[in-house]
Formats: structure tokens, sequence, C-alpha cells
């Protein structure tokens, strides 16, 4: 999926993942595109919650090892935080995005340490500290798609998120989020003063906006749809009851015909290519000693 499928007429709706294996199941079920989730690299790689402790190398890290797993035709759109310090570490970033093989990138407007955008107590920088790095991510990217995503709602209010978002918008960034509205209400009024840009709408379970669908979004007026914690909430839950029966019963006997199988989990990650590969260059001992 290109940079004109991000900023195309149809909605496109991103899983959040954090790992190669994460990527590879929502490559298997269809998706064409996905969200590198701030808040899921976090609390996967450092058991941490959002709340600025992900670095930006560690976090092309990932990025890198994410984009190597996708299919090539996928779009891997990756969260940037603030840019990770001022206008020149975003340049910094956005390189390092487009050097792992990302098709997109985020970058907001809090304030350092930067948090979850439902959570409370969040801080945004003046207009110009966020509009300057949007700028030089724009100059410098080479293929990025950039999304300039505003906090101010629930800070300054919506007339100030929106005053940003149109701003953003007109400085030439390819999509734009105001985070966290909180009724299909400011949702409505979100699409109605910012027509001719590639809108954004987050989706996170138990969170401040309600929770639409694809199509019910789409209708309204946005194109990207993130659901950036319905596979790691999903994975979180799945592994507390699994350890807990484990805890319990001293074994997942019970449960096996729950659970993905041996055979099917390896060609999931590549057994079966691997086999190829290793039966293609095997070689043999022959008796004089040479190999062929």
């Amino acid at each position: 999926m290109t940079h004109e499928a991000l900023s195309g007429e149809r909605g496109v709706l991103l899983p959040g993942v954090w790992d190669a294996l994460s990527v590879t199941l929502a490559a298997q079920a269809g998706f064409g595109a996905v969200f590198v989730s701030g808040y899921a690299v976090s609390a996967s790689l450092l058991g941490r919650a959002d709340r600025g402790y992900v670095t930006q190398t560690e976090m092309a890290d990932v990025a890198r090892r994410v984009c190597a797993a996708a299919p090539p035709t996928m779009a891997v759109v990756v969260d940037a935080d603030t840019g990770y310090g001022n206008a020149l570490n975003t340049v910094r970033t956005v390189e390092l995005w487009e050097q792992a093989g990302a098709a997109g990138v985020f970058i907001e407007d809090q304030m350092w340490p930067k948090r979850c955008g439902h959570m409370a107590g969040k801080e945004v920088v003046e207009r110009g500290d966020w509009l300057v790095k949007l700028r030089a991510a724009v100059d410098h990217r080479t293929t990025l798609h950039v999304t300039a995503r505003t906090d101010a709602r629930a800070v300054l209010g919506m007339a100030e998120a929106l005053e940003r978002a149109r701003m953003a918008r007109d400085l030439g960034v390819d999509a734009v989020f105001v985070e966290a509205p909180e009724t299909v209400s400011e949702l409505e009024a979100i699409a109605r003063a910012l027509p001719g840009v590639t809108l954004v709408a987050n989706m996170v379970e138990a969170g401040r906006t309600p929770l639409l669908s694809l199509d019910e979004l789409t209708a309204l007026g946005f194109r990207l749809v993130l659901s950036p914690l319905s596979l790691l909430y999903s994975a979180t839950t799945a592994m507390q009851q699994a350890a807990a029966h484990l805890r319990d019963r001293g074994s997942m006997r019970e449960r096996v015909a729950d659970l993905i199988g041996f055979d099917e989990f390896a060609r999931l990650v590549g057994a079966d290519r691997d086999d190829e590969l290793d039966a293609r260059y095997k070689y043999e001992r022959v008796d004089d000693g040479l190999s062929r």
C-alpha cells in the first residue's frame, strides 16, 4: 500500500502492532496497513506505560523489525511521539523512519515527556514549536506520509485543537489527527472544520472517544482509522487467562484444543520457507572428503 493509498478516498483501518509476530498476524488477517503504536511498544518492549519512556532509536529498531516482517505491499505507519526533540531531531526521525521502510509517521504537539492521548494530565507545546517540526518533517521526507496530531482538545479546548489542525493542514502535511474527541458531535465538528485533508480517528477500547466502526467513521469523513490497542489488549487477556490456567492446573492439557497448533505456528513464522532453503543449500559429504 503506497503513500497515495493512505491519502485516498477509501477508508483504511490500521490495527496497532509492536513486533514481527503481531505484524505477521495482521497480514495473515488481510490488513493492508498497520500502525506501530508507541503505547504498544512501550508496554511490550519495556513493560512501561506510554509516558515517554521509549527513545527515538528504540522505536527505530522496532520499526525496522516490523517493516522487515511485513509484506512488501503493506503500509507500515510508525508513531514518532513529538519527533524526539526539536526540528533537527525531527529531521533525523524522518530519516530513520524512511531507512526502516516506514510508509508514514505521526508527530504530535505534546510537551515531553508525552503520555497516551487518552490519559489525563497531558500538556501541549506552543503552536509554533509543533508547526516548525512538522515543516521540517515535510521538507525533509522523501516518500513518508506525515500525519500531524494535536492533543490540544483535552488541554486547551476544541477551538484551539481545530485551529492547530487547520494550521498543520495549510503547512502541507498529508493527514490531520485531532486526538481524543469525546462525542460523535465532536467528531462531526472536526470533519466540518477540516475539509481538503485526510482525517485520522483513533479508536481506543474504553478510551475517551466513542468506539465507532470503519464504515461509520468513513461516513463522517474520516479516512484513516487507528485501532492501536485491539491486538495488544486481546493478546494480554489471552495470556492472563493462560497464565492463570497453567498456574492452577500445572498444564495446558485441558486447553490444547483452544491453542494454535505446533505445526500451524511453525508455518506462521516461516518454517516451510526455512525447510526449502535448508534443502536447497544442504550438502552431502563424499568418500574423498570433498563437499558438493
